[in-house]
């Protein structure tokens, strides 16, 4: 099966995605300066979750550079992916609209670690098909950010509830981390 379609499928759900956050953006009533304060945490909220479904975008693409055909499983595991990326929506609202309170914040790092583990399934089930292991296998190897990033988003969900500015400080820290796209796979696009 061609791939096309999966990815034409994947922007659209993302591009709701995004547009359903900016949704939640409420103008302020008042005109004054003074009323954007209020919006702050809903703001912030709204830039980290932009951040992170632009970067699940951006790696999405670069990784399916590698792969020629999708299966079955593929399908299943895309739809894996877009399933914890849609809830990242409900769970930026409450946590912005609760001004980061604790548990909205941990629950914001479930869909942050679930989406994770989503997309490193979706790789593996890649990496595992023979015919494609050499340039993929070439292009992963040792995903230390891989590794690392449901490790943070663990300890995210449990300081949440000591300090949900600490949370939200690790969570930053791991849309940084992938900020920039995956230079693996970049390297292995551009040998010949």
């Amino acid at each position: 099966m061609e791939k096309e379609r999966l990815l034409a499928f994947t922007d659209g759900v993302i591009a709701i995605i995004i547009t359903i956050m900016v949704l939640e953006l409420k103008v302020p009533q008042d005109t004054g300066l003074g009323a954007l304060v209020s919006v702050i945490p809903v703001f912030l909220s709204y830039m980290l979750s932009f951040t992170y479904v632009s970067i699940y975008w951006n790696n999405h693409h670069h990784f399916f550079h590698l792969v020629r055909h999708v299966n079955g499983m593929t399908l299943w595991a895309n739809i894996n992916l877009l399933f914890w990326l849609s809830l990242i929506p409900f769970a930026t609202g409450w946590m912005g609209e609760n001004h980061f309170a604790p548990v909205p914040t941990a629950l914001y790092g479930v869909a942050l670690l679930m989406s994770a583990l989503a997309f490193y399934g979706l790789q593996l089930g890649h990496y595992s098909r023979a015919r494609q292991r050499g340039a993929l296998a070439r292009a992963i190897g040792r995903d230390l950010k891989g590794k690392v990033s449901p490790v943070l988003y663990v300890a995210g969900i449990l300081l949440a509830f000591a300090d949900a500015r600490i949370a939200c400080a690790v969570y930053l820290l791991v849309a940084l981390l992938w900020f920039i796209p995956d230079r693996r796979i970049e390297r292995v696009v551009r040998r010949p």
